[in-house]
């Protein structure tokens, strides 16, 4: 398992740690319901530092970002960034992925799943025909993601960088905690708000950052948060977990990613996706909730009232902040409306659930 810079902080503290994606990760600290009700109601501190990055420069690199993301990278201005997805040729997912402009047409980095780092680079490598210039700097960058309706007030006596005010999916460079060349972006996986922050692993750096956010945090109660509440906090939002909700075999429109699915230019699998759109698709990604006691799981299968196979589970978890089970799953398409009674098959009983609109929270 590879270590990130916050590794040793994180054992000191008495996380529950575990191999996530390769990486030696924090699962939970005090507990996932705790965690999650942190980030909701103050702020907390995760360690994504496992994420990928790469640079891609130079005159070619707009084409070739245009042509392996389905989002619009032309409409990108330095200083904000695109959510998009990255397409195979057979109309499925290789990634999900953040875009972000570092400078107009010229240079962009992008930010990848820590599973999909090494065929994503393999995959942009072999689309690279125009010889774009292309960095991967993973190993060398942190990422600390602090969220929540406190996040910004605390962090911005520690920067130069107006972060009370930077707008949604932008981001600026500056000083952070007297650290140099920081990225702050006003982005996130939760849904509560605040922002993430890319730095350098150099010159001590981690160190700094890391004690200067707990201190600067200390009176509004910031916590460290482990995985878990990671994953309840997108679960919540209906943000999509790559590996669970999207893959190489399903698409953007299946999975309610037509939003980032630009058809105004060329891009890998577009005819695919063009057909999707205009003829329909035969599965559809929905959020349910329980009616009746259990907890859905990643390929249960979802059934009709009949007992039919009708789909199946891509995440589930029991709501924090809902108290109640709810869950991610592909249906076929005449189940996908709102307010259809479906049954997921937990333990081989068929327990009762509803299609609902996301997200949850």
């Amino acid at each position: 398992m590879t270590n990130t810079p916050f590794t040793e902080k994180h054992i000191a503290l008495g996380a529950k740690m575990a191999e996530f994606a390769g990486f030696n990760m924090p699962i939970s600290y005090t507990g996932i319901n705790d965690e999650h009700a942190a980030v909701r109601h103050s702020a907390g501190v995760f360690d994504v530092s496992h994420m990928g990055e790469f640079i891609i420069k130079g005159p070619a690199a707009l084409s070739l970002i245009q042509k392996i993301t389905t989002n619009d990278a032309s409409k990108l201005t330095a200083g904000k960034a695109q959510y998009s997805c990255m397409p195979n040729t057979n109309g499925g997912i290789i990634d999900d992925l953040l875009v972000y402009c570092l400078e107009e047409n010229n240079a962009y980095m992008l930010v990848v799943n820590a599973g999909n780092i090494d065929k994503d680079w393999n995959w942009i490598t072999s689309q690279n025909t125009e010889n774009a210039e292309m960095h991967n700097i993973s190993a060398k960058t942190c990422l600390l993601a602090i969220q929540g309706p406190n996040a910004t007030k605390i962090l911005q006596p520690l920067t130069n960088i107006d972060i009370l005010n930077l707008k949604y999916y932008t981001f600026a460079k500056g000083s952070f905690a007297g650290v140099d060349n920081v990225l702050i972006s006003a982005t996130g996986y939760t849904g509560a708000g605040g922002v993430e922050i890319y730095f350098e692993d150099k010159d001590n750096a981690p160190e700094i950052i890391w004690n200067a956010i707990f201190e600067a945090g200390k009176s509004q109660g910031i916590k460290p948060i482990g995985l878990g509440a990671r994953d309840t906090l997108r679960l919540e939002m209906g943000f999509c977990l790559y590996g669970n909700d999207i893959d190489e075999t399903t698409s953007p429109i299946e999975a309610g990613l037509g939003w980032v699915t630009k058809f105004t230019k060329e891009f890998n699998s577009k005819a695919i996706f063009e057909k999707q759109k205009i003829q329909g698709i035969e599965k559809k990604l929905v959020g349910f909730e329980l009616l009746e006691k259990g907890i859905a799981r990643h390929g249960y299968e979802i059934n009709d009232k009949d007992g039919n196979l009708i789909g199946h589970v891509t995440s589930g978890t029991q709501s924090p902040s809902l108290g109640k089970a709810i869950g991610m799953g592909y249906v076929k398409k005449e189940f996908a409306n709102t307010d259809t009674q479906i049954f997921i098959k937990i333990r081989n009983n068929p327990v009762k659930a509803i299609v609902v609109k996301m997200p949850f929270a």
